[in-house]
């Protein structure tokens, strides 16, 4: 196996991925995200970019999106920190070749373009396959790879529309609305690693003598798909029942009580009060042992009937309590409740800190960062930030030279435009 790059400000520990490689093509956040997640836990991760164009123009589009500083997003810190960049044309021949000599040492490839794009390129699944038969090629798309619709764009907003998500989400007796966050996208980041580590897992299982790399294969993640999956019971609640869940607002229908309130200073609280023995303890919190010792309401069958009730219950004692209060009391009950987090609450909140769920590092320019930890926890081989999002190839020279460029070669596949 060729040598790891490891710039010269990361101070490791390797990861539980350490010596896996990563040849990440994708752009924005479905793709890179995935590849992100492997890095924190010790894979190497190229990323190929756009070369800039003589406008400075180049690279991933993320590197301009949401609030900036010194022209690069602050995001970008965080979705490609652990990654070499390599600045790489691959529309040009050239760049092609280097791809497929990266190709070659990969263990995983990652990309998110629409059906078809790479294989435009020349570096399709039978391309690759020919230079590696032991790669997993990961590819994460609207639609998938097959069906009457894979052909179309699709972003994260569209698997969580198709995918169900947005009919679900918001209040009845208006529109549907958005998560804040490019959920999709992430959901679909998640079962690319999952099924990259479960293919991974049999390509190892496959190795023989006379198949030294094992059997690759094609982990196909579709957007909708992924946000499919995480819809619990919507399928054989129709099915069976022909019911189509609608949206509700706060709560969560058919499991009771589970709701927001609002306190008398302004403030809402989320109490999850629907486990049996819970449900008592609150009740009791709340000043009504009637409800608390209610035959009919032990269960949530039959809490569920009497939803109504219990919700109004709750609310008019959240009514009387100041956020504070209300949540000092449930959580002396063992109730589960919470205010609801904005950012700065996370920054003031011990349980982040102890956690380690808050970052500090510094900026090329010096300038304070702090970036979200690490997550899952892993007791004996815990991921880690090593360094910080890259500058548009900055590590292409060290990744070119690895594949035995000199560098007057390098300087030419410069000045053509390659990288």
């Amino acid at each position: 196996m060729a040598e790891t790059i490891t710039p010269a400000q990361s101070q490791p520990p390797a990861g539980p991925l350490a010596g896996l490689k990563v040849l990440e093509l994708g752009t924005l956040i479905a793709g890179p995200f995935a590849a992100r997640l492997l890095a924190e836990f010790g894979a190497e991760v190229i990323k190929i970019e756009s070369p800039a164009n003589a406008e400075g123009q180049g690279g991933d589009p993320l590197r301009t999106w949401r609030h900036l500083h010194n022209g690069t997003s602050l995001w970008w810190a965080v979705q490609a920190r652990n990654k070499h960049s390599l600045a790489l044309n691959l529309k040009h021949p050239e760049g092609q070749r280097i791809a497929l000599a990266l190709v070659e040492e990969a263990d995983i490839v990652i990309e998110n373009f629409r059906p078809g794009t790479i294989e435009k390129l020349g570096l399709g699944e039978a391309e690759l396959r020919a230079r590696n038969p032991g790669l997993i090629l990961v590819r994460i798309s609207g639609f998938g790879q097959t069906g009457p619709y894979q052909d179309r764009p699709g972003f994260g907003a569209i698997g969580e529309s198709m995918g169900g998500l947005r009919y679900v989400t918001g209040y009845p007796d208006r529109p549907p609305v958005r998560v804040g966050v490019s959920i999709g996208d992430s959901i679909s980041s998640l079962h690319a690693v999952m099924g990259a580590l479960m293919a991974l897992h049999h390509r190892d299982k496959t190795r023989s003598p006379a198949n030294p790399k094992g059997e690759g294969q094609v982990v196909d993640v579709a957007l909708y798909e992924s946000v499919f999956n995480m819809m619990e019971s919507l399928v054989p609640e129709y099915a069976v029942h022909g019911a189509i869940r609608e949206r509700t607002g706060a709560s969560l229908p058919g499991i009771v009580p589970s709701n927001t309130y609002a306190c008398a200073d302004g403030q809402s609280i989320v109490i999850g009060g629907n486990g049996d023995a819970i449900f008592k303890r609150l009740m009791l919190v709340i000043g009504r042992p009637d409800l608390a010792g209610d035959p009919a309401l032990q269960t949530n069958d039959g809490r569920v009937l009497q939803t109504e009730q219990i919700d109004t219950a709750i609310a008019t004692w959240c009514a009387q309590q100041d956020r504070a209060s209300a949540l000092t009391a449930l959580q002396a009950a063992e109730v589960p409740a919470s205010q609801i987090y904005s950012v700065a609450d996370m920054f003031q909140d011990p349980q982040f800190a102890a956690r380690q769920m808050l970052e500090s590092h510094q900026l090329a320019d010096g300038t304070p960062i702090t970036l979200p930890g690490i997550t899952p926890k892993l007791s004996q081989t815990p991921g880690a930030t090593r360094w910080l999002g890259p500058n548009l190839g900055e590590h292409t020279t060290a990744v070119l030279t690895r594949l035995g460029y000199t560098p007057a070669q390098i300087e030419h596949l410069r000045e053509q435009g390659v990288i």
